[in-house]
């Protein structure tokens, strides 16, 4: 069975493959950005670890987060049994659980819900299709996106932990398990290019060259990585120092020469004065 929706129907329909699941939710969106109102129905679910979300998006393979927000990668890796993919030729929008689906135009994203014209097609498993072996549309589609879906990029993957319980086999949930994350790699590195973004500058206001083949030190640690200006720290630090963000928060080394600085460098200030004139000649500053 078919059935045609449009403006709020089809909202309200979506909200109710969410709160009628249990066993899979299927979200294929090219741009994910969810509303509180989905976010509401699908929250209902984070106890269900029988219940498996699998979520597509895609475009902007050089920056996922114009696709995905790191608020929503936060929100959806709370549930326990839950896999992210990728498909940057992703233009399809999908979403099913085990007995209906939508196709439909309308992206998984604030925007498409507020300002666009947007439609889209229920369909339903036809009991009756299940006895006589006859297919249907819903049928097709839930093929051909189970196949899109097993050739795309695993992201993040985050499965249910069982024990026996007995030795009739009956099982019991422990914990979930993440076992894929490439998704909190690309959002902290993004966080920490996005804070050292702005190149620092000298005294006639050259921008300072990034020499990432060059070894320096972290101004926190000691320990040596690529001198940059940019980014004095290793990434470990960084999260540190990224809960104040203070720029004059006095540090412990050189970022030149890794000698202790007794609190004399900084974010801002991460070479000790009397290297400076040092490090412009090796570095060509």
């Amino acid at each position: 069975m078919a059935k045609f929706l449009k403006g709020n129907e089809l909202n309200s329909e979506l909200e109710k493959i969410f709160d009628d699941a249990k066993g899979d939710i299927i979200l294929i969106s090219p741009y994910i950005k969810l509303l509180d109102r989905y976010k509401a129905s699908l929250l209902t679910k984070l106890q269900a670890h029988d219940l498996k979300i699998t979520v597509l998006f895609g475009k902007n393979e050089d920056d996922m987060s114009k696709s995905m927000k790191q608020e929503d990668f936060d929100f959806f890796k709370q549930f326990p049994n839950i896999e992210i993919r990728f498909e940057n030729r992703l233009h399809a929008k999908y979403y099913a659980n085990e007995s209906k689906a939508i196709l439909t135009s309308m992206n998984l994203y604030g925007f498409s819900h507020d300002n666009n014209i947007e439609a889209g097609i229920l369909m339903e498993k036809s009991t009756m299709a299940a006895f006589t072996g006859s297919k249907n549309l819903e049928d097709d589609t839930w093929k051909y996106f189970t196949t899109v879906l097993d050739q795309a990029e695993l992201l993040f993957e985050k499965k249910p932990i069982y024990e026996k319980r007995n030795i009739l086999s009956s099982t019991k949930y422990v914990n979930s398990e993440i076992t894929v994350d490439k998704l909190s790699d690309f959002f902290n590195n993004k966080a920490y290019s996005k804070v050292f973004k702005k190149s620092a500058s000298i005294k006639n206001d050259r921008p300072v060259e990034v020499l990432r083949e060059k070894t320096g030190y972290c101004i926190r640690t000691g320990k040596k990585i690529p001198f940059n200006l940019e980014k004095p720290m290793d990434y470990e630090a960084f999260k540190m120092w990224n809960k104040y963000k203070n720029p004059d928060f006095p540090e412990k080394y050189c970022h030149f020469s890794g000698e202790e600085s007794n609190g004399e460098t900084s974010v801002k200030k991460p070479i000790l004065n009397k290297n400076w004139k040092a490090a412009k000649e090796k570095f060509n500053l």
